[in-house]
């Protein structure tokens, strides 16, 4: 996604991502980093592996606590802000991968791997003293909680896969299937864009302005719209993903664990929403390959069910939790 050119054109309905030439063409990736003064209460800044990332810790409860994990690659947390709420019960974690939003830059494509997001997870949550914690990961985070998991199970006390994205080649063919449902218009700009691979065009803009309203967000919280999208970093998603939701070139295209999936073995959550871009019936697949798991639809939501449902996804995800800490 060129996300200069979605700042200005397609604030009102663009996503935050999913799950050619669109890879950066040299070492760098554009995003500006947050201003080093004093933070807010509940705020902090950690150094990591190649910078320091920000994070905020909010809840008084006394369960175990939950990590948030956001979609892109290169994206941020501002969308996560509602599941804040479950801080009545557990300390909840809410953080900005490095590279994106509040955290600091990074522009060694070289990092720009899964392998340096699962390290930067595990500094987190041992620089926090948690031994054991929740995970919630949306889109991309989900692809990022599963191999955090796999890396450290005996870290994990259950893991939430918002909308996931375990299966980027199913992923993809959803969303170009989805794509046959824009206007005439739209689609024809998505096939010029492919083609050409000039995505800057406004008709593309458009294409995926249209998509977007009905795939990804159907009631964005607009006072973290343009934080959202300012914060962001292009480098990063075009580099992992590819020029948008729809067209993966990125690193990410073969990524595929469904057969792994028998091999969880802590309590599990898939939520999706009713008009996601993933799928429900991906998802639910998902989940009936996972043992035990648990699995909700959202309705009335799309991709981001924290901004479309808010009060059901953070219900859902309430008493799975509760339920999973009951099991301790």
């Amino acid at each position: 996604m060129r996300l200069r050119i979605l700042v200005s054109t397609l604030l009102p309905v663009v996503a935050c991502a999913g799950c050619g030439d669109a890879k950066p063409k040299t070492d760098s990736a554009s995003v500006t980093p947050q201003a080093t003064a004093a933070l807010p209460a509940g705020e902090s800044m950690l150094p990591v592996p190649d910078g320091k990332i920000w994070y905020k810790k909010s809840g008084t409860g006394t369960g175990t606590p939950l990590i948030l994990l956001h979609g892109g690659p290169g994206f941020n947390s501002f969308y996560l802000k509602p599941l804040e709420a479950l801080g009545n019960d557990r300390p909840v974690i809410r953080y900005d991968q490095l590279g994106s939003g509040k955290s600091g830059p990074m522009t060694d494509t070289s990092l720009f791997t899964i392998a340096h997001f699962v390290r930067e997870l595990d500094s987190l949550r041992a620089s926090l003293g948690y031994d054991k914690v929740h995970i919630l990961g949306h889109s991309w985070g989900t692809i990022l909680a599963y191999e955090y998991y796999k890396a450290h199970p005996e870290h994990v006390s259950s893991i939430v896969f918002g909308s996931a994205c375990l299966d980027i080649p199913a992923y993809e063919k959803r969303a170009k299937s989805l794509v046959a449902t824009l206007s005439d218009s739209a689609q024809k700009a998505i096939k010029l864009a492919d083609s050409t691979k000039k995505y800057d065009a406004p008709s593309f803009q458009g294409a995926m302005s249209e998509f977007y309203g009905k795939y990804v967000w159907r009631h964005p919280v607009e006072a973290d719209l343009d934080s959202t999208m300012k914060s962001a970093n292009e480098g990063i998603y075009n580099y992992m993903q590819g020029p948008s939701e729809f067209t993966i070139t990125g690193t990410l295209k073969p990524y595929n664990v469904t057969g792994e999936l028998g091999k969880i073995k802590v309590p599990t959550l898939y939520t999706v929403g009713e008009f996601d871009e993933v799928g429900p019936e991906i998802v639910k697949g998902f989940a009936n390959k996972t043992p035990g798991a648990k699995y909700a639809l959202i309705p009335g939501s799309a991709h981001l069910t924290t901004w479309d449902n808010p009060t059901e996804m953070i219900k859902v995800v309430r008493e799975f939790l509760a339920s999973a800490d009951a099991r301790k």
